[in-house]
């Protein structure tokens, strides 16, 4: 059934997971492309006790272990490293290691550590590598109410990776992210074909929300949420934006891509209607709150 022919309800239900829907077991999120109706792209989210060991293989897929609070060693063929990652996702930018399939992975908390290993179906089997927290690119987007910052973890400018690009968005509380709304699921028209996964974390406290918008003007459905921390809001198509932070309640969001494209690019289309508003900005101040993070933690 396409999305044209759902409901209003089974849409909501298909795009948004709200915290602990998408658990199994013990991990608080397991995205796999079968599971969520993918092809590529997926995401796991795992907390690990002092010195506890988690132990996996990568099999098709290339992943990223990307510290959300806490910090490990990661051990692979080619590669140790120790991740001194963070108190938690407003506190700094991580480190990182990224993993290519058919990998033999252990990993071991230095103490208690939240970890979200996202992830990609990968053609080819590239090099284990570590990313230094320094090293990490940072863009300010926007201006005026619409000011957030861009953490480039996976860019395709950045370290190799086959399929997988990854990235975190910091929003200032009250601010609008992922704006103007944009797609990237037409080659037709130069744009990137990238499945996407949003997973939220929210600041100000077990109160704090959000809203998520997207929809498709082609299909015709439009689906408009609110998000809290450990929310889930896939992207298969269509137009997504604004993530709207709520007045006290700044957003974090870690943005997953994959595609079937030969190299990896991240072009994409505004909403025509709505592409005038990147011009306004011209005329306005970047939020002074922005950066929100850096690699040093405050």
């Amino acid at each position: 059934m396409s999305m044209s022919e759902l409901s209003r309800g089974d849409k909501v239900r298909s795009l948004h997971y709200p915290a602990g829907s998408l658990a199994d077991g013990e991990d608080e999120v397991v995205i796999t492309p079968q599971r969520v109706g993918f092809t590529f792209a997926g995401l796991r989210v795992v907390r690990l006790e002092p010195e506890a060991t988690l132990t996996l293989r990568t099999d098709e897929d290339e992943l990223v272990v990307l510290p959300l609070a806490g910090g490990c060693r990661v051990e692979t063929d080619g590669l140790s490293a120790t991740l001194q990652g963070r108190d938690d996702v407003f506190a700094r930018i991580s480190d990182f290691v990224y993993l290519p399939r058919e990998s033999e992975v252990r990993i071991t908390a230095s103490r208690s550590c939240e970890l979200a290993l996202p992830s990609a179906r990968a053609r080819r089997r590239l090099e284990p590598a570590y990313g230094e927290a320094e090293a990490v690119d940072i863009e300010i987007l926007g201006a005026g109410q619409a000011t957030r910052q861009k953490n480039n973890y996976l860019a395709p400018e950045g370290l190799p990776a086959d399929r997988l690009c990854l990235c975190e968005v910091l929003t200032p509380d009250g601010n609008w992210s992922s704006y103007p709304p944009h797609k990237h699921d037409d080659p037709s028209t130069g744009e990137s074909v990238l499945e996407e996964i949003y997973y939220y974390r929210l600041g100000g406290g077990p109160s704090a929300y959000g809203c998520h918008r997207t929809y498709d003007l082609e299909q015709g459905w439009d689906v408009t949420v609110t998000v809290r921390s450990g929310d889930v809001f896939l992207v298969p198509r269509g137009y997504h934006g604004p993530c709207m932070a709520a007045p006290g309640y700044p957003m974090w969001y870690l943005n997953v891509l994959a595609g079937s494209a030969a190299e990896r690019s991240l072009l994409v289309a505004d909403d025509p209607d709505q592409h005038w508003i990147r011009e306004s900005w011209r005329t306005q101040a970047t939020d002074l709150r922005i950066p929100m993070t850096t690699a040093a933690a405050r």
